[in-house]
């Protein structure tokens, strides 16, 4: 397998895999780039330099990596992510602990239950429903020689409670998981204790579908309800309301929330990225900004949606 890039192409890295630029259409089959191919190389280059850092500091932490991808699609993210930086990492014992620690600490500080002499290796897992896709990541892993990495065909709801998954990882990512299924991912990660959550919403329906339906009686209470009166204003608020309730549901849970813009991808609008962390901070405020947003909105039969506890 070719791993070394042709001289002419300086934006491709050292030592990634040609064969999978060539999967991923990054090149074309006779290995040429095109203008095309740059923007999208750009695109993951500039995702990357997010998730590198979560990354480095999961190995740094633990010796050892796992990640999940929700609404995987063909695993673009999954392959990259792994040629970039997981396929360089040798299996590492887990450290220990001097002393026991209390609570959520400990927790992320083992891998999945595992004892410190234990070796552990990193993984990455793709989620989707779409059972060619997952056959298609499959038999290209193999043909790499990805080892590392696992595709099951579940949704992001059924992933929650899928026993084909550990029962904590470290890194939740989900890219244009379309509608409710960016919200299971959260639910998913709040399960699994993820260390580390990314996000790229898309096509928030739900909430925008709550809001029209509420429209007529909300609008007699608050003038603020001319916020999103009109339908196309319904659409586009109801998005942006979307992800300021995801951001308080995680705040709620004890995350540090970060929200930014993908550049580079300014021809969709979902290119907002909204980065987690776990670190155990106050919850009471989130969690009560977080209902009286909803009651203020007309929303309070979504707070099983936007769970705080």
């Amino acid at each position: 397998m070719k791993k070394t890039p042709p001289p002419e192409y300086p934006e491709i890295r050292a030592g990634q895999s040609i064969e999978l630029l060539k999967a991923l259409h990054i090149l074309t089959r006779d290995g040429k780039m095109n203008q095309d191919s740059r923007r999208k190389l750009k695109q993951v280059y500039h995702l990357y330099q997010f998730i590198e850092p979560l990354l480095q500091e999961v190995q740094q932490e633990k010796g050892a990596i796992t990640l999940v991808d929700h609404g995987a699609g063909k695993s673009y993210l999954g392959f990259i992510l792994y040629d970039l930086f997981f396929k360089g990492l040798s299996p590492s014992p887990i450290p220990t602990p001097a002393l026991p620690l209390k609570g959520r600490a400990s927790e992320l500080s083992l891998l999945q239950g595992g004892r410190g002499d234990e070796v552990a290796a990193s993984h990455i897992y793709g989620i989707e429903t779409r059972e060619e896709l997952v056959t298609h990541s499959r038999e290209l892993a193999q043909q790499l020689g990805f080892g590392g990495m696992s595709f099951l065909n579940l949704s992001v709801a059924e992933s929650i409670v899928s026993d084909k998954l550990p029962a904590k990882v470290d890194v939740v990512t989900a890219l244009h998981a379309c509608n409710t299924a960016t919200d299971d991912a959260i639910h998913f990660a709040l399960k699994k204790q993820a260390q580390f959550i990314v996000l790229v919403p898309c096509c928030q329906a739900e909430v925008a579908a709550v809001l029209r339906k509420n429209k007529g009686k909300q609008l007699a209470k608050d003038a603020l309800i001319e916020l999103w009166r009109h339908p196309i204003h319904t659409r586009e608020f109801g998005s942006h309301l979307t992800n300021v309730l995801r951001c308080l549901q995680l705040e709620a849970h004890g995350y540090q929330v970060t929200v930014t813009e993908l550049v580079g991808w300014e021809h969709s609008m979902k290119n907002e990225l909204i980065i987690a962390q776990y670190k155990n901070l106050p919850r009471q405020r989130a969690a009560e900004r977080l209902q009286e947003v909803l009651h203020s909105a007309g929303l309070e039969e979504m707070q099983d949606r936007f769970f705080t506890d």
